[in-house]
């Protein structure tokens, strides 16, 4: 799932990106109202957790715009305010659920977990991939009914490219696929999870292609 998190707290919003990401989650992490702005327009995504209180504009505005943008994307609102009043004040502006400051990770977690349960009510969009099968939603990699067990780094790198329609895609480009924009991670890393892919996918013929300093690019199933 790729999450945007509006927070203005540095430290914090690092220690729940961490935390996110540790969890399979691509995390773009926004400290300011109106670069949120900006980049809620021009970006898409699975979820927004988003803080009241920021600089630029409120966390409140920004929810608002998406809303009269008729963006669906569901929205956790953060904010150290507890009264009643507040709470309503979010929901009713368009909101899917609220945390107040301070909170557990496996609350917030579980709620990621329930907003994401909801979404997936939609029906499955399979990809085929040769003799396989990928829900790029769920990222599961499907063996006929068999779900294969691949680590949801490499399924969202596989992802990517098939959703790619064989086009090449940058090492930058899959990393902030993987990670979020701004991440401090390592392209190197995304060389480390195309190689163990492509091993995993030799035995089905399917084929991940190295363009050498450009990127990746899902190659058709051989024979």
């Amino acid at each position: 799932m790729r999450i945007a998190l509006v927070e203005d707290n540095v430290s914090l919003a690092k220690g729940i990106a961490y935390q996110l990401r540790d969890a399979g989650h691509s995390v773009d992490i926004l400290h300011d109202g109106d670069e949120a702005d900006v980049f809620l327009k021009q970006e898409a995504g699975d979820l927004v957790i988003l803080d009241i209180n920021l600089p630029g504009r409120s966390g409140l505005d920004l929810l608002a715009g998406l809303r009269e943008r008729d963006d669906p994307r569901p929205v956790i609102l953060l904010t150290a305010r507890s009264e009643t009043e507040d709470r309503v004040m979010g929901l009713d502006a368009g909101a899917d659920d609220y945390l107040v400051k301070p909170f557990e990770m496996e609350e917030l977690a579980a709620r990621i977990r329930a907003l994401g349960r909801r979404k997936g009510v939609a029906p499955r969009q399979l990809i085929e991939i040769g003799p396989l099968k990928l829900d790029a939603g769920a990222l599961q990699l499907l063996d006929g009914a068999e779900a294969l067990e691949v680590p949801r780094r490499e399924l969202a790198l596989l992802a990517a490219l098939a959703q790619a329609n064989g086009r090449t895609v940058s090492k930058a480009s899959l990393l902030d696929q993987l990670y979020g924009a701004g991440s401090e991670t390592d392209e190197k890393v995304i060389e480390v999870y195309a190689s163990r892919l492509r091993k995993r996918l030799a035995p089905y013929g399917v084929n991940i292609q190295v363009h050498r300093g450009i990127g990746y690019s899902l190659g058709k199933a051989s024979a």
